[in-house]
Formats: structure tokens, sequence, C-alpha cells
């Protein structure tokens, strides 16, 4: 994913006066799991006013998605074990937020159908960091970035899921998450399809 966004942006200088700081970028990194974890137990309520504290709270993690990375550019502090702890983070983080909006509409007219779509969701994001792993393990740190477009990346979609919630609009997202993440592994697979060759 690309590291000059308007998100990107929004962090930058919130996380300068902490460059020289006892904090680190795996801080920040443990802090946006904590912030999801807690999102994803709000959101298995199923409860309107639980799901607004949910939604409040993912959109924090976002956010602090964003200023892990930033912290550890201004910092220097970077490591490729805590690059990797990033993305494994930002992973279980995603899913675990269609998780939780899937069980907490386990009893919607999706039924139990509700928790599969969050699953897919889920495991298409574990299928992409699989290939973001392999991608830059091939072609170094990096190597699976995607160029922003008009301030934007495709990560950046994961900021509408708070505002879809706020509005009540956890089917359709979770509907389109289970549609949309997939098929976005699929473009990606192609994407970078000469990693994926056999050596």
């Amino acid at each position: 994913m690309s590291h000059n966004t308007w998100t990107h942006g929004m962090v930058r200088p919130l996380v300068r006066p902490l460059a020289s700081s006892i904090v680190t970028p795996n801080h920040i990194t443990t802090l946006r799991f904590a912030t999801a974890l807690i999102a994803f137990g709000l959101l298995a309520f199923g409860n309107g006013q639980w799901n607004d504290w949910a939604a409040a709270s993912f959109l924090l993690s976002f956010f602090l998605d964003r200023a892990d990375g930033e912290l550890a550019r201004q910092s220097g502090k970077s490591s490729p074990w805590g690059h990797r702890y990033d993305l494994v983070t930002d992973a279980l983080s995603n899913i675990l937020i269609f998780l939780g909006i899937g069980i907490g509409l386990r009893d919607s007219q999706l039924g139990n159908w509700a928790i599969a779509l969050g699953l897919l969701a889920g495991c298409a994001i574990v299928a992409m960091l699989w290939l973001m792993t392999r991608v830059e393990s091939l072609g170094g740190m990096g190597a699976a970035s995607y160029s922003a477009t008009g301030g934007f990346d495709p990560d950046d979609a994961m900021a509408m899921i708070p505002f879809a919630i706020w509005f009540n609009g956890e089917m359709p997202i979770l509907i389109l998450a289970s549609i949309g993440a997939p098929a976005f592994f699929l473009g990606a697979c192609w994407k970078f399809r000469r990693y994926l060759a056999p050596s």
C-alpha cells in the first residue's frame, strides 16, 4: 500500500513529537490491535449503541495503523520484524471487524450466513497477507506497495466501515466486503503474478 495518502498526511504531524520519545512503532501497532479487538467485541453484541462505540474504536484503530508506519519512517525505528508484526496485526484487525459484523448480524435475515460472509472476507484478507509477505520476501520491503491515486489507496476503503456502521449499513458493507475482498485478492495475484511463478 502507498505511504503518501491523505490519511497518512493527517497523522504525520501528530506522530512527529513521538519520533524522539521512548514510544516505538510496535507500541502503536499493539494499541491498534487492542482497539480492533474492542471493536470486535462490541460488534459481536449486535446492539446499535454498542455498534456506535465499535465504529469509533475501529476508526481509531484505522488511524493508529497509519501512525505506526509514520512513526517508523520519522524516527528510523523500523525493522523487518516490526514490519511483519504490522502486516499480521493489520490482517487480524481487519478479519476481526468483518467477523464481528457477521456475528452481530446472525439474527438478521442473513442468519448464520452473516458469519460465513464475515469469514469469507476475513479469509481473503489472510490470503492478501500471505501474498504481501511472499512478494516482499522475494522483492524486498515495499515491493508489495500500491501507488496512491488522488491521495487514496485500496486500504483506505477500510475507513468507510465505521461510517457504514454509524448509518446502520452493516449488512451492505458485509456483503460488499465478502465480494470485494476476494476480488481484490485475485486482482493482486494478477498484479504480482511474477512472484507467484514457480522458481
